[in-house]
């Protein structure tokens, strides 16, 4: 179990971000701070997972929109090969429907760009130690996500048991394939099925949730505990 940081301590971070100019930014900008040293960085979520695991940081500073595999699919690959890294979203997304998929993936904080350099580097400094954080920014939107303290309640209950209901033993667990962000093709091969019956299945989840996609899908499922 990774130890709790003394507030002298230096935090050890990786950069996951597909533009240079970004990346070099803040590398150059974290460095300055004496509680931070950016020991590696990359363009791409594959390479990041590598560096990670050559230099097990305590914090990466993970885009969302990199090339190939997204930075949601990254965080849930990098929280389940090493759950004590602390992941912080660092992106221009606002929606709150990616804030709440990026905390379900494990993320432990979510921050837009245009963030102080000051307020970030706080944010790593309290990640680090355990702490959870959402940019004000976005933190209302995402609230709209989570059931209102009047709704939770046994008609709601009902209501999540209805969804469950409605999806067969095998939906489900390619919804739990969803929720981690995985491919038709990864499913097909973790089922040992098709890839045309594990798109079925796909397909079939996303209309009993009444759903357009599979992000939407994830987020319902995380939201209303389906799985």
């Amino acid at each position: 179990m990774t130890e709790v940081l003394q507030k002298n301590d230096v935090v050890s971070v990786i950069i996951v971000e597909d533009y240079k100019l970004t990346r070099v930014g803040l590398k150059s900008t974290l460095n300055e701070y004496e509680h931070i040293n950016v020991v590696a960085e990359a363009e791409d979520a594959q390479t990041g997972i590598e560096m990670i695991q050559k230099y097990q940081p305590n914090v990466v500073l993970m885009d969302l929109g990199l090339p190939g595999m997204n930075g949601l699919e990254a965080t849930i690959k990098i929280k389940e090969n090493s759950p004590n890294t602390k992941i912080i979203i660092l992106t221009s997304h606002e929606r709150g429907e990616e804030v709440i998929a990026a905390l379900g993936a494990g993320a432990n904080a979510y921050c837009l760009k245009d963030i102080a350099p000051e307020t970030l580097s706080e944010v790593i400094r309290n990640v680090a130690d355990g702490a959870c954080w959402v940019d004000p920014a976005v933190s209302s939107v995402a609230l709209n996500f989570f059931p209102k303290p009047e709704n939770v309640s046994l008609i709601q209950s009902n209501e999540v048991q209805d969804a469950r209901a409605q999806l067969t033993e095998r939906e489900l667990e390619v919804l739990k394939h969803l929720v981690k962000g995985k491919s038709n093709t990864e499913i097909a091969k973790e089922l040992i099925v098709s890839v045309h019956t594990a798109k079925a299945h796909v397909c079939s989840i996303l209309q009993k949730l009444c759903v357009d996609d599979r992000v939407q899908a994830a987020v319902k499922a995380i939201k209303e505990n389906i799985i």
